[in-house]
């Protein structure tokens, strides 16, 4: 087998292995796919240097290097053809890879599978890769989710992945793979993010091979080393995947704001908002106007709403890796800005805060044409919420992301806390916006537009770079009116009536027949 080094040294002679092979056989029936579908990310060479390489962080992998990351092979070793064949099928969360199952034919999947493998001479010089055995699942449970925390710690998964998992480790600032280019480590609370896979059994897996070119080193070594057990490891997976929501979060199209029973949850930290759907909102990159952002940090915001028939409460929370700004984050920020593409506009600089913003438009439209999700048009302008985590909270008016006006701080009112790589924002704000037709009044019963955008200051994040929704809806629940309850109890009444009438007719009839025809005597 292989043995695994990671280093420029073999990086370099990978490259000079694959060289010779640079003409592709032009006949094989896995080039045309790849030349159509795969090429402009990992290039036609395979050698990870599409045009679209330099927009792709993490970058798309260089199938010349032969370092496959999700394998069911040993640390170093080639991927079975089911591992490849299962990530083309399957793609790659959390990267711009998607799943090909649903375009493309099993056999031209099975050629690109082949055809993947044409890049690298490992796979002609080497024997046939072999999945590890990685027996039955142990562990477990409470107490085994217990024992894997310990192991978290004694193994120091935290230094990359943070105390609460969400990627903000103190080696994260200046993490970078083995090609240098900059890598986050994995928020550990997104199951449904993961490369491979998100059930226990996906991140035992990869506990055992680790991730090939990554700082995720295999944990298979430990148990050799007898530093842990298969059942700490596997306990270590149950506590991993013990970090986040137990089923995957699906995005919804209406956030639902319940009618508070009493006074609206205040503060981010308030218990009430326990009682509170959280939904949440998935954000990619805003790659629309420029200056165009393909990095952004935070995949997502979760939302919760409620009101009280005077005003609206949000309660917003989403995962940042750090409190910008931060100078510990600055290695970060200029690995990123380095790395990526296109150059548009000033470079973003230092001391940029974290903010978010919530977007309604200026007026309810009559039908289903919305505003311009990025800050309105000339026609459907937007109103929006502003926080910062520097100045505070505003409103502002806009007819596109360059037409913009403030509103001032407004009725608007906002409270946050950062903690363990977690905003948590409260904004409120009255239903009624009085005579002011830069912004919208909310109307119960209705479904109000609302986008969202997020920026992470350390990420060089400000402007137009940053986290963007489409349009989502929230609805705004209204009391129940007391005929709901009373229309059933009237039902059940009436039938009640009807069926003693009924049997009281009966019996009469019966009666009457009985006076009429009386039995002869001597009859039982």
């Amino acid at each position: 087998m292989r043995a695994f080094v990671s280093s420029a040294g073999l990086v370099a002679a990978a490259i000079a292995l694959a060289a010779p092979l640079a003409a592709q056989d032009a006949e094989h029936p896995g080039k045309a796919p790849y030349d159509k579908w795969c090429s402009g990310c990992h290039g036609v060479e395979g050698d990870g240097q599409g045009y679209g390489t330099e927009y792709m962080l993490p970058r798309p992998r260089d199938f010349t290097q032969a370092l496959y990351q999700i394998r069911t092979t040993e640390s170093g070793g080639l991927p079975t053809d089911a591992d490849i064949l299962a990530v083309i099928d399957d793609g790659m969360p959390g990267t711009a890879m998607p799943g090909w199952r649903e375009r493309l034919t099993r056999d031209e999947r099975d050629a690109l599978v082949d055809y993947l493998k044409t890049f690298s001479r490992f796979f002609e010089t080497e024997g046939t890769p072999q999945a590890l055995d990685l027996g039955r699942p142990l562990g477990g449970g409470a107490d085994g989710i217990a024992a894997g925390r310990e192991v978290f710690e004694r193994v120091e998964c935290w230094k990359c992945h943070g105390d609460a998992g969400r990627g903000d480790g103190t080696s994260a600032p200046d993490m970078t793979d083995d090609n240098d280019d900059p890598i986050r480590p994995a928020d550990l609370s997104e199951p449904w993010m993961f490369n491979g896979g998100g059930t226990v059994e996906d991140i035992y897996r990869r506990l055992r091979t680790g991730l090939d070119g990554t700082p995720m080193p295999s944990s298979s070594d430990l148990i050799t080393s007898g530093v842990a057990s298969e059942e700490e490891l596997w306990n270590l997976a149950h506590y991993v995947r013990s970090l986040g929501p137990e089923t995957f979060p699906e995005p919804a199209e209406v956030i639902r704001a319940d009618l508070a029973e009493g006074a609206l949850p205040d503060s981010p930290g308030d218990a009430e908002w326990a009682g509170y759907e959280r939904f949440w909102v998935p954000l990619v990159g805003q790659i629309l106007v420029a200056p165009r952002w393909f990095a952004p940090s935070v995949d997502g915001v979760w939302v919760q709403a409620a009101h009280d028939g005077r005003e609206l409460a949000l309660r917003l929370s989403w995962h940042d890796p750090s409190q910008s700004p931060d100078s510990i984050w600055d290695a970060w920020r200029q690995l990123v800005e380095a790395s990526m593409r296109p150059v548009e506009g000033e470079p973003a600089g230092p001391d940029l805060p974290d903010a978010l913003s919530v977007q309604f438009p200026a007026v309810m439209p009559d039908g289903r044409e919305l505003p311009f999700f990025l800050g309105g048009d000339s026609r459907r302008p937007a109103y929006t919420w502003l926080w910062n985590a520097a100045d505070g909270v505003s409103e502002a008016f806009g007819r596109g992301l360059a037409d913009t006006e403030s509103l001032g701080a407004g009725d608007v009112s906002a409270q946050a806390e950062f903690d363990d790589g977690e905003w948590r924002l409260v904004m409120r704000r009255t239903l009624d916006a009085g005579d002011d037709d830069r912004r919208l009044s909310f109307v119960t019963g209705e479904a109000i537009p609302v986008a969202f955008r997020v920026w992470d200051g350390n990420n060089g994040e400000a402007g137009t770079r940053g986290s963007i929704s489409s349009w989502y809806y929230v609805h705004l629940t209204e009391p129940t009116p007391a005929s709901t309850y009373a229309y059933p109890v009237i039902a059940a009444v009436l039938s009640a009536l009807l069926g003693l009438l009924i049997v009281r007719r009966a019996q009469s009839a019966s009666a009457t027949s009985e006076d009429a025809h009386p039995a002869p005597a001597g009859a039982v």
